[in-house]
């Protein structure tokens, strides 16, 4: 088996939506991004937006390309497919609201043909009084909303949360949910590009035409025994080092930790799963394999599972999303 085990560090691929906003510009100094940037897709091997290696000896390879030539070297002993990668992460700048949308599970996407989709979604920023939408009311039922589709109040039908930094939220497959207006998000997901949309808040596209709904595709699709989730806002535990941990996330498909990195630190990796980071906060230098990259707040990176392990070394007090399989 081929071999792989230095970060590996990519160019984002960025989406213009018109919710989309400048905040990921702003806030992490990007350049070369469009005007109106919605989405960066930060680590992808999805066909729509493939992340592309960009320093170090891989520089100008594709992710789905090295999964597929160094399979679980790269991915790990719990990936689903072996030469498949198995996850996308995005950041999110929600300007304005995003559609009322549901994405397949791996049980029903058989009914339209999509890619499942779970994800879990971390508030890096929010402009005051903004929010997260997730699950129906308790009243909701397909007939209820059928008609609330029809007359333009499927919003009454939802379960609105208000949101802080730092805190998460996990969207299984099947579930109903939207984005509010001034969310600035990191997002962990299956690696898919399926969206059914069931509303869209009146709005008009770039074309000043509706966008395309999916009535039917959302009703195979929403799961009606899931129950609306809460925020969650996980307590961090010390480490024997006096860095500081926090179990965020963890389902199925991901497991997603918060490191609050105030000391040099050693993370042994045991061939299981690729290691994804995401810098929040701070500045640190991550070293594998003998090749190091620094990594600014806004910057990711990713592990290879057949790494011995990687050393995070921050330059300051910093703070570090790490999603495993």
């Amino acid at each position: 088996m081929k071999v792989i085990q230095t970060p590996l560090v990519f160019i984002p691929v960025y989406k213009d939506y018109i919710w989309g906003g400048n905040r990921i510009t702003a806030a992490y100094g990007r350049t070369g991004t469009p005007p109106v940037c919605a989405e960066s897709w930060e680590i992808s091997a999805h066909p729509d937006g493939e992340s592309v290696v960009s320093s170090g000896p891989f520089e100008g390879r594709g992710l789905a390309e090295l999964a597929r030539e160094y399979g679980r070297s790269l991915l790990g002993t719990r990936a689903p497919d072996p030469a498949r990668f198995p996850l996308l992460f995005k950041l999110i700048d929600a300007r304005d609201r995003l559609s009322v949308q549901v994405h397949p599970n791996n049980e029903n996407a058989q009914h339209t043909g999509g890619e499942p989709k779970t994800e879990m979604w971390v508030v890096l920023d929010r402009t005051p009084g903004a929010s997260l939408y997730a699950g129906l009311t308790e009243s909701a039922s397909p007939a209820a909303l059928r008609a609330a589709l029809a007359d333009g109040t499927a919003a009454e039908q939802l379960v609105q949360l208000e949101v802080e930094p730092g805190q998460a939220l996990f969207i299984p497959g099947g579930l109903v949910h939207a984005i509010g207006a001034g969310c600035l998000i990191y997002e962990v997901q299956q690696s898919s590009n399926t969206t059914y949309r069931l509303f869209d808040w009146a709005r008009t596209g770039a074309d000043g035409q509706p966008r395309p709904l999916h009535i039917e595709e959302s009703f195979k699709t929403i799961d009606w025994s899931l129950p609306a989730p809460q925020m969650l806002d996980p307590a961090p535990r010390e480490s024997d080092d006096g860095n500081l941990w926090s179990d965020m996330v963890s389902c199925d498909f991901f497991t997603l930790r918060k490191l609050d990195l105030e000391a040099p630190l050693r993370v042994t990796l045991d061939r299981s799963s690729f290691h994804a980071l995401f810098v929040t906060a701070g500045r640190l230098t991550v070293t594998a394999g003998n090749e190091s990259h620094a990594l600014a707040a806004g910057s990711s990176a990713l592990i290879p599972a057949s790494a011995t392990g990687y050393t995070l070394n921050p330059e300051q007090d910093s703070t570090v999303l790490i999603t495993t399989l």
